[in-house]
Parts: C-alpha cells; structure tokens; sequence
C-alpha cells in the first residue's frame, strides 16, 4: 500500500538522529511519489479489472491532490516506462515481500533512479532502492541485450503512440460567469479566442495548463473538450424542461444542460457506480446549479411507467464504451490493457449490446421528444450499428434521427440510409474521435402526440398479456388494472 500523508507529529525518514534534513525540493519530490502511487494503485486496479473509476487526468486533478503538477508527470511517466519497469525488477529480483506490497511506489522511485530526477531521492523506499542501483542498472543492460537493442528509446517502440498537440478547450459556466467576462480575463495571460459552433466554448493554444487558474478552481470554467461539449448543445433542452442524463458521471454534461437550461427546470443524474456517484456530486457542486437531483441508480431501473418519470422531455445518453477515440487525451496508451483492448472485439461487442439496450430504454419513456446518443468510440460497432439497429424501435414510437450540427463537415459512416444526419470528429484531423447521433419525436413541438401514445399503449397491453399468462394473481391485477 502507498504510504499515506503524515499526521500529527509524524514525519519522513528524513528527520530521523543522524539523517540530513530534507530540502524543501526533497520534501516536495517525496510527497509527490507518494501521491502518485496512490494514483498509480487505482489506475492499474482499475484497468485490471476493466472498471476504471475516472480517467488518469480526472485522478490526478482531483481535489485530493496537492502536487498535481508533479504527480501527473511521475504518473504518466511511469506508465509510459512501465514494461520496461516491470521487466527489470523481474531481472533484478531485488525486492522483498514487504516493498513488494508497495509496488506501485517502487515503480515510480524506479523510474526516477533510471529515467528522472535521482537527484531528489529521499526516504526509506528509495534508499533501498538506491543500495541496489547497480544491481538494478545491469538488469536493464540485460534487458536490451535480450531484446537486441541498444537504447531505452528503442525498447518503447511498441508502446509509443503518436503525439498528437490538441488545442486546450474550455467550457464557461453560464451559470457563474458570462463568456464576455471570461474571454476578457483570460486575455490578461493567454491567447484566446471564441469558438464559433459552440457558444461557451474558449480554445487555448495546445498544452495551456489552466487547471490551477482560479475560474477553474471556483467552478466559473470547465476544461471539457469540444466534442464532448458538442453534446449537451446537440440535445437542446429548454429552460424548464424535465431532463435525464442516463450516464452522468464524471459531471460535465451534467452542469452543461444546467447552464443551457439557465438552473430551470429539472435534471435526473443517474450514475450506478458508488465511487463515480461521488464525483457526479463534486462536479456539480463546483457548478452550482440547484436543478439536478444525482440519482445513485442504474438508468436501466427506471420504468417509463413511473409517474415520476412522466414528464422527463429530453434524455442524453452518453454509455460506457471503449474509449477509442480519446485514448490520447485520457492517455490510455499508457495503460497496460490498451494494447489488447484495442482490438478486442469480443468487448466492443459486448459494449455495443449494453448501448443499444440503453439508447432502447431511452426512446420508450412517453413525454420524452429529444434522444441525443454519444460515444468517445471511433467503432462502428459501437456507433452506426447501435443506431441502425434501433431505427424501427424509433421509428414505431414516432423518433427519427436529426441532422446534428449542419455545419459540421465529417458525418457517419454510410452504412445505412440515414447516416449522413450523425456526426462524427476524426482521432487525427480534430486529435478526438467521437459520435453524436440525435433522435426527435416527429411532432413534439406540437400538442398532438398520438403517435407516441399508441406505441405505448401498444407495449403496455403486450407486457400485461404476458403477465395475465404467467399467474392467476397477475390475471387479476390485469382486471383490476382494466377496471380503473
């Protein structure tokens, strides 16, 4: 386990009889491994297990998190060197049982002995690595002899992917702060500018690190990407309007109806992960609007038959998928699964049938007039064929795919009449892959809603036929049902 902060009178190694004090570089460099260890366990418990809890920056950047700065550049890094890591300490064998339970902080000491800052080593764990650096340096020796190599560079050949420089994107929270007054404040320090589909959105030059700035920290800005900022815009709710987001942590979706709804109206924020829950609750408490209720609940458990249900308008979906077309921007290169989801078609499919049960339970609820489905996916299987599969449930309830975004050049993969109303951004011209498929109630802006009422009276009268075979007591519920 990684060591946790001190408390009370409790202090490094460093300040043991007869050890030299720590610098306030050695202090800050200690803290920092510690803290990316901590980040480094639930990354890779996560990926071990395929039920990530947030993404390596969102881990990072948390609030928990005091050196950020450091401990996302020793996280990314040692993941970035992790094989070859991994691969010297089973050479070296030098670890005992006890550190061996503090892998993750062994890791990271052992990317700075070979690969960073040595220089700024201090502590019980690094000592003992230090005491076995010659050890630990013929180790790697050996490992590019075995690999018939002669640099470390060409030993991470196969686990480099493409740098590929985004702008830095930004999302003004309306709620708190008008885009006029943000542009005006951060001209004081950086090259900004509008962007011209998205309203609320402010593009920064590549690698702009605004995640200490002040407006980010009160919640006024959101660093949220454009594409994904794309979808809330695309679902178009109205201020008053009952809204469900099906998927909503980590949040930013969320707060974003919030703001295009000016905090009218009310937001269903549906999260089942206990852990993503508790980021859900933190995003939107850092936005502040008072219209969303944060529901610790499958999507899948809501009936459209509830009552409290029966005026939600507008549903945005955004699933679990694979995460293929931001694998750069959440750096999930780095992670050892990568390479083998990424061509993992037995999970995409199993993504996929997850996706089109969702967007199918999306579309049955009675009121509902706008369906936006998303994906960070650039797989087929998880976008064209979600929604091609679906387009006779929409259509016998009266839905039909919307061209979203007009403008935008790059649209669906045409696989099926229709595709050209869905959109799509591509992994190497706008550095993301992401889909946005829209569905509109034909008429719901109109108080006629005939079509929709018989597709539901239809399935209602299936399910309670197929109860009324399964029971005398289900036979007479389904009288007593008729009755009133």
């Amino acid at each position: 386990m990684a060591c946790k902060k001190p408390q009370g009178n409790t202090k490094p190694a460093a300040n043991k009889p007869n050890q030299k004090r720590m610098s306030n570089a050695e202090r800050s460099a200690y803290f920092a491994r510690r803290e990316a260890a901590k980040v480094l366990r639930t990354i890779l418990q996560g990926d071990s297990r395929r039920r990530a809890v947030g993404s390596i920056k969102s881990l990072v950047y948390s609030p928990s998190v005091r050196n950020k700065k450091a401990t996302y550049a020793l996280v990314c890094q040692t993941l970035k060197y992790l094989p070859i890591i991994k691969d010297v300490f089973d050479i070296a064998n030098v670890l005992s049982s006890k550190w061996k339970r503090q892998e993750e902080l062994m890791y990271i000491i052992l990317y700075d002995i070979l690969f960073g800052q040595e220089a700024l080593l201090a502590g019980d764990a690094e000592k003992i690595l230090l005491q076995r650096k010659d050890v630990l340096q013929a180790a790697l020796a050996k490992l590019l002899v075995r690999k018939k190599v002669k640099h470390v560079s060409d030993l991470m050949t196969s686990y480099k992917i493409s740098d590929l420089p985004k702008p830095r994107y930004a999302r003004v929270n309306t709620l708190k702060m008008d885009v006029e007054c943000a542009l005006l404040e951060f001209k004081k320090q950086y090259e900004v500018c509008q962007d011209a589909m998205v309203p609320d959105l402010l593009i920064f030059p590549p690698r702009t690190d605004l995640h200490d700035h002040p407006l980010v920290k009160n919640g006024s800005v959101f660093l949220q990407g454009k594409a994904s900022s794309m979808v809330a815009v695309a679902l178009g709710p109205k201020p008053g309007w009952e809204v469900i987001d099906a998927c909503a942590a980590p949040g930013n979706k969320t707060v974003h109806l919030a703001a295009l709804m000016k905090g009218k109206g009310k937001i269903i924020a549906c999260e089942l992960n206990i852990e993503r829950v508790k980021r859900l609750k933190d995003t939107v408490k850092l936005a502040g609007p008072t219209n969303v209720k944060v529901k610790h609940e499958d999507f899948l458990n809501l009936s459209p038959e509830d009552p409290a249900y029966s005026k939600v308008q507008a549903i945005l979906l955004d699933p679990s998928c694979s995460g293929s077309g931001t694998v750069v921007d959440r750096l999930d290169h780095l992670l050892p699964s990568y390479t083998a989801d990424s061509s993992d078609v037995h999970r995409q499919e199993k993504l996929a049938a997850f996706q089109k049960k969702a967007l199918e339970h999306a579309l049955s609820f009675p009121a509902v007039e706008r369906v936006v489905y998303s994906t960070c996916s650039i797989n087929q299987v998880e976008n064209e064929d979600v929604i091609n599969s679906v387009l006779p449930l929409a259509s016998s309830y009266g839905f039909e795919l919307t061209t979203v975004f007009p403008q935008w050049p790059r649209r669906g993969h045409p696989v099926f009449d229709g595709s050209q109303h869905l959109l799509r951004t591509d992994l190497i011209e706008d550095k993301e892959g992401f889909f946005i498929a829209l569905f509109v109630r034909k008429g719901a802006s109109t108080p006629a809603k005939h079509s929709r009422d018989v597709a539901y009276t239809l399935r209602a009268i299936q399910r309670r036929k197929k109860r009324r075979i399964n029971s005398f007591f289900h036979f007479k519920t389904f009288g007593l049902f008729l009755q009133s």
